[in-house]
């Protein structure tokens, strides 16, 4: 009201004063804005900047230590597998060394029973070639006996080999 009275008793139009007026309230508002909240403003987007900064920075660390822990990963599992192929590889080896040292224990075993049941064949071929000489002396001398019986029973006979005895006697 004071506003329209003294634009009223003035020379100046009052467009141009509601122009002046408004400009006035405008730089007024514009410099307590600049005093009391443009700062507070500006350190908070600041801040909000540090902040997005801080955090794109310690992706981009977490991103080179996922990289490196990656790497290590790969070098780890590298390292694993050559050992694993290496104990399989002994493995394989202590298998086949120990495959053959049985097969050579085998050998040794089968060549020892062959030769101890070739000891036994023998021994028992023997013994049944003794008992068996012993069989036919016994019945060469039980025929010779019965032999013997019947042509010496004649006294003629008796005398007929007594002298082929002493004739082959003579002669050897």
């Amino acid at each position: 009201m004071y506003l329209n009275i003294i634009l009223a008793n003035s020379l100046i139009s009052p467009e141009i004063g509601l122009l002046f007026w408004t400009t006035l309230t405008f730089l007024i508002l514009l410099i307590l804005l600049r005093k009391f909240a443009w700062k507070p403003i500006l350190n908070a987007v600041k801040s909000r900047e540090e902040n997005i900064d801080n955090a794109l920075n310690a992706a981009k660390k977490a991103q080179e230590d996922n990289a490196k822990l990656q790497e290590s990963n790969k070098e780890v599992l590298k390292e694993a597998r050559a050992e694993r192929d290496n104990m399989i590889k002994e493995a394989k080896e202590l298998k086949n060394q120990m495959v053959n040292e049985a097969k050579k224990v085998a050998e040794v075993e089968t060549d020892k029973i062959r030769k101890a049941a070739i000891t036994d064949i023998q021994n028992e071929k023997n013994a049944v070639m003794d008992d068996l000489k012993k069989q036919v002396a016994n019945l060469a001398v039980d025929i010779a006996e019965k032999i013997m019986k019947e042509n010496l029973s004649k006294d003629e006979n008796q005398k007929k080999l007594i002298s082929g005895l002493v004739d082959d006697i003579k002669i050897k």
